[in-house]
Formats: structure tokens, sequence, C-alpha cells
């Protein structure tokens, strides 16, 4: 391994590798595409020919026996993401993979012990914590603001996301050839947001305030719309209220506010592909000022592949969600489910099963 560089693999080629994590290894600061894998030889050749990485493969053994590669990025569907992580922490790579982690309690703990066993580095790929204003938000709420009292916070997507993603993100290519699931991730709507975007919200809510303890949801799906409204209790005493709802007939609504004993934190995030950092003003009650970071670098991908690679080169403490944040989101995402059909709160320390 470079003291200054690494080798990163994506194992697949679809829409996220294209258009987050390919630009990502190209532009980071210590890391480059070593290579690309998949198995649509039309998809693979394609995205070759864009990003010229060094090696191409269609096997994902064979890039794995690789010396030379250090680390691997996992861009499959999330029904792959347990068996090619651990495939990988197996082969004595270092592994990012795109979240959810896995979509159920079980297959996160095998995981968690496989990446126990390997002694490597395995992060999961809530590139949300390399926004610059939630990073600042995060500093004050350790440092300065005291005993945390209230935090809310909403992930709301919108109906009018694709015309605008569509203009900002590269032409996505799909091929016929591509690996699938065994089912239709879209089958089931309330399944599927609740992964692709609760799993973000949970995050968000976890790293600002720490271990959450159970959840009482109530979910509605009208008019195409399904929205859960989920009353939180954090382990530090926290109250707490998450709002998740796709698709809001407005702009991408996503943002928290957090209350504190010396301050409080209001947030407004913007959708992710605009690569804009979070406005987020801090108000200290010392003083009786607001301040907001910047953050002119909004590339929120390429700066959690350079945390990434910094952790295992620089051996620097992970900046990034680790396995143990991914046990956690699985469970609450758990919890939430089982919350809903019960009309009851939950406790994480009850749930198992699969989503």
């Amino acid at each position: 391994m470079s003291e200054t560089q690494l080798n990163i693999g994506v194992l697949g080629c679809g829409q996220i590798a294209q258009s987050a994590h390919f630009e990502s290894c190209t532009k980071a600061n210590n890391a480059r595409l070593y290579a690309i894998c998949d198995v649509a030889d039309d998809l693979r050749e394609r995205m070759a020919w864009i990003h010229n990485p060094d090696q191409i493969y269609a096997s994902y053994d064979a890039m794995l026996a690789d010396p030379a590669l250090d680390a691997v990025i996992i861009a499959t569907s999330d029904a792959f993401h347990v068996d090619a992580s651990i495939l990988a922490l197996q082969a004595g790579k270092h592994v990012l993979c795109e979240k959810p982690v896995a979509t159920g309690l079980e297959e996160t703990e095998r995981l968690s012990a496989a990446v126990r066993d390997s002694g490597k580095i395995f992060q999961i790929g809530h590139m949300k914590r390399y926004d610059a204003g939630l990073q600042a938000a995060h500093e004050f709420i350790t440092d300065e603001m005291g005993s945390m009292v209230a935090l809310k916070a909403w992930y709301c997507d919108s109906t009018h996301r694709y015309p605008m993603t569509d203009a900002v993100q590269p032409l996505i290519i799909a091929s016929d050839q591509a690996r699938k699931p065994d089912h239709n991730p879209k089958a089931d709507l309330e399944r599927y947001y609740m992964l692709a975007h609760g799993s973000h919200l949970v995050d968000t809510a976890r790293y600002f305030g720490g271990e959450i303890i159970s959840v009482n949801a109530r979910i509605s799906d009208k008019k195409g719309m399904y929205c859960w409204f989920i009353d939180v209790e954090f382990a530090n005493g926290t109250l707490g209220h998450l709002d998740l709802t796709v698709a809001v007939r407005m702009d991408w609504h996503e943002g928290f506010q957090i209350y504190g004993e010396n301050g409080s934190v209001i947030g407004k995030t913007f959708n992710p592909w605009y690569y804009k950092s979070s406005e987020v003003d801090i108000f200290r009650e010392r003083d009786g000022a607001a301040t907001r970071v910047l953050g002119a670098d909004g590339h929120f991908y390429r700066r959690q592949v350079e945390g990434f690679a910094e952790t295992i080169l620089n051996k620097k403490p992970m900046t990034g969600a680790d396995i143990e944040d991914g046990l956690a989101s699985v469970r609450a995402m758990l919890a939430i489910r089982d919350s809903v059909r019960t009309g009851k709160p939950v406790l994480l320390s009850s749930v198992k099963g699969t989503l």
C-alpha cells in the first residue's frame, strides 16, 4: 500500500457509482480509482472508457485477488451489500459500503462479526457526515452546547426530485446485463423508502443525538405520499421527533433543529446532488450571536472517500459511520416498522428479523 494514496476498486457500475463514486475516487487527493468491476460487459467497458481505471474486472473474486488493491467501495443493490462486504474483508481489503449496510438484523450482525475478525476498516456510505455544515453542528454539540434538550429532524423527498437531479447528474447508463436482486426493491414502497431515505434520517439523528433507545411511529399513506412521524427516545434523555416523507409537493425539504443548554442549532440541507453544504446557524447563548460555516467544498462523496483513505493511510480516527452505526440504524428502522404495525412504542433492543 502506498503511504499517500489508496488504491480503490468499485464494485458495481450502476447509478450510485456513475453519479458519485467514480468521480470521487478520481478527484480524491489521497485515493485513486484503481479498478472497476461489473458483470455487465457493455456497462463495464463504457465506464472504463470514461473513467480510465488501471484495472477492469468482470469477476469480483479476480478483483479481490489483486494484491495492488487496497480497498473496495460496494456500490451494488442493497441485497448484495453484506455478502460482497464479507468477501472483501476476508480477502484482506478495507471496505466502504453504500447505505443501508443491510436489510435485516441477523445479516448485519454476521457482517459485524466479519468486521471484527478482519481487523480492517469498514465504513458505511452515510456521506452526510461529510457535509461541512453538519460537521460544524456536531462540533458545537460535542464541545460547547452542553446538555441537549430536544432534536427535530426531517427528510422529505420531493416530487420534483428527478427533473432537478437529471439536470445536474451525468447521464446514467443502464444495461440489460446488470445483476439484479431476485425481487424488485420498489415493489414494496414502504420498505424501499425506509431503506433508501430513512437510513439517512436515522443516521443524522444519531450523529447529533447519540444512541436511540426506543421509537413510537405512525405512518400515513395518502395520495401517493408516505409520511412517517416518529417520536424518539435518546439514551441521553433528549426529546426527539423525526419526519420522513416521500414525496412532498414542494422543493427538497431536509433539515434539523436542536435545542441545548448553551445554545441551539438550525440547519437546512439541500438535495445532495447540488453539492451544496447545509446552511447551519449555530446560536451561542454566551454572546447572543449566531455563526454559519460557508462550507465551500460541498462534494460530500469525495470528502467521504478522502476521510476513508485518511483513516487507513494515516491511522486517523474514523469520521464516518462504522459497523456499529450501521447496526444501530438497522435496529431503528426495524423498530419503526414494528411500532407502525403495533401502534405502540418499541425498544430497539427487542427487534429482530428483516425489513
